[in-house]
């Protein structure tokens, strides 16, 4: 997978489309990415003890890897990536600006 924890994206489709965050978990089998504050859903949660009140919680949703792109860090656009080999080593590089990411 092109995009890894810890990446900055911006989010393409859906209602957060042109949105920035970071990468919180991938789900590499199921081709997901959870950002960081972005694709938020409410769920209502139910008091766990007597006396408590139930609560309305932001909780964020997993997005598929086709709807996001990465951000380069050295010309702070949006970019394909693409893959070279230096020696033994498999780099990743923008494919805009050629910088390695």
């Amino acid at each position: 997978m092109k995009i890894h924890k810890g990446d900055t994206i911006k989010i393409r489709l859906g209602k957060d489309a042109g949105k920035t965050g970071k990468v919180m978990k991938i789900d590499s089998r199921d081709l997901t990415v959870l950002v960081e504050g972005l694709n938020l859903f409410k769920k209502r949660v139910r008091p766990k003890k007597k006396g408590e009140k139930g609560q309305v919680v932001a909780l964020p949703r997993p997005l598929n890897v086709s709807k996001v792109m990465l951000i380069c860090p050295s010309c702070k656009e949006a970019v394909r990536v693409g893959y070279r080999i230096e020696g033994e080593k498999k780099t990743r590089y923008c494919k805009n600006c050629g910088g390695t990411i």
